[in-house]
């Protein structure tokens, strides 16, 4: 409803800072810019409560259903996770994630047929940890984001070792909190197989950064690359440099 005062109340204090560190991690304005998503959260009208589980100051609800997120298409059967966190006299809203079933059939199809015990893995538990207060970014210099295409895979990466990211079965990106910075910047990364995945798909990470002059197309700064039948290492560290000329391109256009 893109009513400042409600998110306010009903989200996790965690969440209201990292959705902070995102808007000023665009350059963004706080909190002009709040609602000013790439796509609409998925209604969960239409989708069917699995499991609603606590434990301690934590608690998931995992839903099955054609995810909508409003980009056109036709969704299929897959699975979307709500996490929350118990502050004050309630329950605060966490996150969202999306878990894809199209590269685990076997998997949409036990649910379908009402096996649930796929959605009893660690991943759709709560651990009853309360989640840490993140610390406050400036406002980014450069405008960076971190893309993954891996399906089959659950990758998690760091940038920086602010920036903290996980994708799983899935082609997306996300924004690097704090931004990336002159000189050398750090990334980690974790890759494993989802449960139930025996496949050799391709994979990628990689970083670009972005430029605000329209039509100034963004530069990839780092990438790392497994080609179809090759196995990814289960960890890696390396860097990527912002020069002079990186940086021209990126805040000049030139």
């Amino acid at each position: 409803m893109r009513n400042f005062n409600a998110w306010k109340q009903i989200t996790a204090s965690h969440r209201k800072t990292a959705i902070q560190n995102r808007v000023l991690s665009t350059k963004g304005v706080w909190p002009t810019d709040i609602f000013k998503l790439p796509t609409a959260p998925p209604s969960l009208s239409g989708l069917k409560l699995l499991k609603a589980r606590s434990l301690g100051v934590t608690a998931k609800l995992v839903y099955f259903g054609k995810v909508d997120f409003g980009i056109g298409g036709n969704p299929t059967d897959n699975i979307l996770v709500l996490s929350f966190v118990h502050e004050g006299r309630g329950w605060k809203y966490d996150t969202a994630e999306f878990v894809n079933l199209s590269n685990l059939l076997g998997v949409r199809k036990q649910i379908q047929g009402g096996d649930l015990s796929y959605v009893d893995g660690v991943a759709f538990l709560p651990d009853g940890k309360r989640p840490s207060q993140p610390i406050v970014v400036k406002r980014a210099k450069y405008i960076a984001k971190v893309y993954a295409f891996c399906p089959g895979r659950d990758v998690r990466v760091s940038v920086n070792r602010i920036s903290k990211h996980r994708f799983q079965d899935i082609q997306h990106s996300e924004v690097v909190v704090g931004g990336a910075g002159d000189g050398r910047n750090e990334i980690f990364y974790a890759i494993k197989d989802v449960p139930g995945y025996k496949g050799k798909d391709p994979l990628t990470i990689r970083v670009y950064l972005f430029s605000q002059i329209n039509g100034v197309k963004p530069v990839k700064v780092f990438q790392y690359q497994v080609e179809k039948g090759e196995v990814p290492h289960a960890k890696g560290s390396s860097f990527f440099n912002v020069d002079a000329a990186v940086a021209r391109k990126v805040l000049l256009g030139k």
